[in-house]
Formats: C-alpha cells, sequence, structure tokens
C-alpha cells in the first residue's frame, strides 16, 4: 500500500514538474512570435515617418512661398524629393507596402511637388503676368495630378515611368529658383521660365518613357566605385548645390527627350515590313 501511494506519489510529481514546464515553454514561445509580430507593426512605420516628413517639408515650401521665402521654400522641396524616394525605398526594402502607405503618399506628393512648385512658379517666376501666371500654375498643378492618377493606376515595379515623375517636375522648379535665387530682370527669362513650365507640364502628362530609380542599383559594378561617386556627389551637393542639383534636374529631364527621339530616329530607318496584300501583289 505503501509502495503504491510512493509510487502515485512519484508519478504525480513527475507529471506536474512536467505540466509545469509545458507551460513555461508555452510561454516563451509565445512571447518570441509576439516579438517578430511587434517588429512587423513597427516596421509599417518607417516609411509612414518618411511620408510625414515629406508632408512637412511640403507644407514648409508653402508657407515659405507665402511669406516670400523662394530659397527656402526650393530647399524644402528638394529635402521631399530625398524623402519621397526613401519612403519607397525603404517600404520595398522590409515588404511593408500597403494601399494606406500609397494612399498617403500620394496626398504628400500633390502638396510638395503640386502645390509647392506651382506656387514659386506663380510666385518666383511670373508673378509679373497676372491671369497667365495663375493659369500657368494651375495648369503645373493639373498636369501633376494626372500624373499621379495615372500612376497609381499603373502596376507596380515598372522599369520605366509613362511621363516625367513630378517629383522630377517639382525638383526642377526648385533647382531653377535654388540657382538664381532672385529672377534676372528682362522679359526674356520671364519667356524662358514659361515655356520651362509648360513643357515639364507636357512631359508629366506625355508617354515618354523615364528611368525609374527603383532599378539603380548600387550593389551593380564595382562597389569602391559606387562609394567614390557617391562621396563625390554628396561633396557636390554640399560645396556647389546649385549647379550640381541644376545638372542632375536637367539630365534626368533630358534623359526622357533624348531615349524618346532615338526610339524614333530607329523607327523612322527601320525597313517597312510589306503586308501580305503587297507580297502577293509583287
Amino acid at each position: 500500500m505503501w509502495v503504491i501511494e510512493s509510487m502515485g506519489g512519484a508519478v504525480f510529481w513527475v507529471a506536474g514538474h512536467g505540466r509545469n514546464s509545458n507551460v513555461k515553454r508555452e510561454r516563451r514561445s509565445i512571447k518570441v512570435l509576439k516579438r517578430p509580430r511587434k517588429l512587423r507593426q513597427s516596421a509599417y512605420l518607417l516609411p509612414n515617418i518618411f511620408t510625414v516628413g515629406n508632408i512637412f517639408a511640403g507644407f514648409f515650401a508653402v508657407t515659405a512661398v507665402l511669406n516670400g521665402h523662394h530659397g527656402n521654400a526650393a530647399i524644402a522641396i528638394g529635402i521631399a524629393v530625398v524623402l519621397d524616394f526613401f519612403d519607397g525605398y525603404v517600404a520595398r526594402l522590409v515588404n511593408v507596402a500597403t494601399d494606406f502607405g500609397s494612399h498617403l503618399d500620394s496626398i504628400a506628393d500633390v502638396i510638395s511637388f503640386g502645390i509647392a512648385p506651382a506656387l514659386l512658379i506663380y510666385s518666383w517666376g511670373l508673378m509679373g503676368l497676372g491671369k497667365f501666371a495663375s493659369f500657368s500654375a494651375f495648369f503645373f498643378l493639373m498636369c501633376g495630378a494626372t500624373r499621379l492618377a495615372r500612376f497609381n493606376t499603373q502596376a507596380g515595379h515598372l522599369k520605366h515611368f509613362y511621363g516625367l515623375p513630378i517629383p522630377a517636375a517639382a525638383g526642377f522648379v526648385a533647382a531653377i529658383t535654388h540657382l538664381f535665387k532672385i529672377p534676372p530682370e528682362g522679359d526674356l527669362f520671364t519667356i524662358l521660365f514659361a515655356i520651362v513650365s509648360y513643357l515639364l507640364s507636357f512631359l508629366m502628362i506625355s508617354n515618354i518613357h523615364y528611368l525609374s530609380l527603383k532599378e539603380v542599383k548600387l550593389s551593380r559594378g564595382k562597389a569602391h566605385l559606387n562609394i567614390l561617386l557617391l562621396a563625390l556627389l554628396v561633396a557636390g551637393v554640399i560645396w556647389y548645390s546649385e549647379q550640381v542639383l541644376m545638372a542632375l534636374a536637367g539630365v534626368y529631364l533630358c534623359s526622357g527627350l533624348i531615349s524618346q527621339a532615338r526610339q524614333s530616329i530607329k523607327q523612322y530607318l527601320r525597313p517597312k515590313e510589306l503586308s501580305p496584300e503587297e507580297i502577293n501583289a509583287d
């Protein structure tokens, strides 16, 4: 009888001890599972932080234009371009792209790359042209909004953009403002600036292909050369920001036009294929 009780007690103690260890293991596993979920939830905030910074930069640019600080507005638009790039880059890096983040990013782009540069066009470059200045600024804004709407309806992971991206158009306006600081006197500059603003507007709603920066990977090629080029670019932006930023904006703007011209020339020089009716006629 005592042996049975001892054995029962031993069995009971072993079972109880095993039950406690299983509970502890389950609690530890739950904690381990909760950590990736918390990290995942935190990762969703990363691209949205850049988007909020983009919105703030756009808001700052608008208020700077209203206060007559056009140079500060141009710098704020440039910062918004950088934040917009890292917004999408971080979202793709951690694989947390969402519809909410996409819509929030579009709203930020309308503010930073639509309203802010449109106000620069009106207040800095075309102020003396009255209603024409207002119409030109509004036309730029509408073309930019149309460009964003078309981009949102296209499939993701595109190698090329259809039309000039609105950050590039806004960056070009900001680069001109940052380069000259004060508009040169004379009607010639006003006319040229008006032509540039309409060129940017039409390019945004065109079908000209522009390279997507998503396809530019620094990991390709020799790493030390990429680091050297990146260091030179950063140094150039710091010490010669006016000239370097204007050159970057101009090169990207012309890249689509040059690519389109080359394709048109190739199609023109390509031998014409005969239709079946023309072959039979011969």
